[in-house]
């Protein structure tokens, strides 16, 4: 592999064969060391890595910070409250319309026959905020079958 050729420092790559990826952590070893350090630099590594991957998320021209509870894009930001980051991780993970009572059951757990217009709120407010920040008028989408991103 390339990377390690641009580096002197010792590399490991942890594999994981069910999921077919690899990382690649820089965290130093100093050497002599007993594999018990050894294992808890790795899964110390993994925890920084998994954390960075989950708290940072790219949505179309955004980064979602969900450790600031901010939604950035260029130099600007806005806040968002927890129910905002739970709507924009479901629509990120259907990547298909999603229904008013779908999203009612997976954020709020409310049952499909509550009469509210949680959703609706919500999701006004979320695109009021996006529209006056950064002038975007189609970051959530709807349609006949439901809101989208």
């Amino acid at each position: 592999m390339e990377i390690f050729k641009k580096s002197n420092k010792i590399k490991i790559l942890a594999y994981n064969s069910d999921k077919e990826k690899s990382y690649i952590f820089d965290d130093k070893i100093f050497l002599p060391t007993k594999f018990k350090e050894i294992n808890q630099i790795i899964e110390n590594s993994v925890v920084k890595k998994n954390f960075s991957k989950n708290s940072s998320i790219k949505i179309k021209d955004y980064i979602l910070d969900k450790n600031e509870k901010k939604l950035l894009r260029d130099n600007n930001y806005i806040f968002l409250t927890e129910k905002e980051i739970q709507l924009l991780e479901l629509f990120l993970s259907y990547n298909k319309p999603i229904s008013k009572n779908k999203i009612l059951d997976e954020v709020w757990k409310y049952s499909e026959d509550a009469d509210t217009h949680t959703v609706e709120t919500h999701i006004y407010r979320l695109r009021k905020k996006i529209k006056s920040k950064f002038l975007d008028e189609d970051f959530i989408l709807n349609n006949k079958i439901g809101y989208l991103l």
